[in-house]
């Protein structure tokens, strides 16, 4: 199904437009507002991974336990969260369960979170998958994997968000009543033009 929207028609806006999607996926992505949330009970492990990541140039909060990463998550005045980076095995909540709250909350649903484990069993990664995780990592971390699967939910997250802004905009162009929009509503394919 095609749709008209008032002042987009033209053959240089479309133009435009193509271009710029052929462009988004060649230009690096800027990384600088993204904020990855990095969870583990070992130290150890949380400063390898937080180090590794540095090579990006994204902030990078960390939370020694589940509990603690859920206050940072359900925070409505903390960051907004681009990314979680998320131990399995851990005291008083499991990886498993703050991915089970982060999926089921509507709030926090579209945040990506990837599960780091030395679990490696097929029951593990099926109930990783059944609390929602989006991507799995086994312990020891290989640097340059880390970082391009982190590279990677960024990107998506980011498309998403360019997604909902687009799809926003459409929505609002079309509840806007004849005339109201930059080409005074006579554009192709409005009744005034019949």
């Amino acid at each position: 199904m095609s749709m008209d929207l008032p002042g987009n028609n033209t053959p240089a806006s479309e133009e435009a437009a193509k271009q710029r999607l052929a462009a988004f996926g060649e230009e690096e992505m800027d990384l600088s507002d993204s904020t990855i949330l990095i969870v583990d009970d070992n130290l150890q492990n949380l400063e390898l991974i937080q180090a590794y990541l540095e090579a990006l140039p994204c902030k990078l909060i960390t939370a020694g336990d589940g509990l603690e990463a859920m206050k940072i998550i359900e925070d409505p005045a903390g960051p907004q969260l681009d990314l979680v980076l998320l131990d399995v095995m851990m005291p008083r909540m499991s990886g498993f369960e703050v991915c089970r709250k982060i999926k089921d909350d509507p709030g926090t649903r579209s945040i990506p979170v990837m599960m780091v484990t030395a679990l490696n069993e097929l029951g593990d990664i099926e109930r990783g998958v059944e609390s929602g995780t989006d991507d799995f990592l086994t312990k020891p971390v290989n640097k340059l994997e880390l970082i391009t699967r982190v590279k990677s939910l960024l990107r998506v997250r980011h498309l998403k968000r360019e997604l909902e802004r687009t799809m926003a905009y459409i929505h609002q162009m079309e509840d806007r009543p004849a005339g109201d929009g930059p080409a005074g509503g006579n554009g192709p394919g409005d009744a005034n033009n019949a």
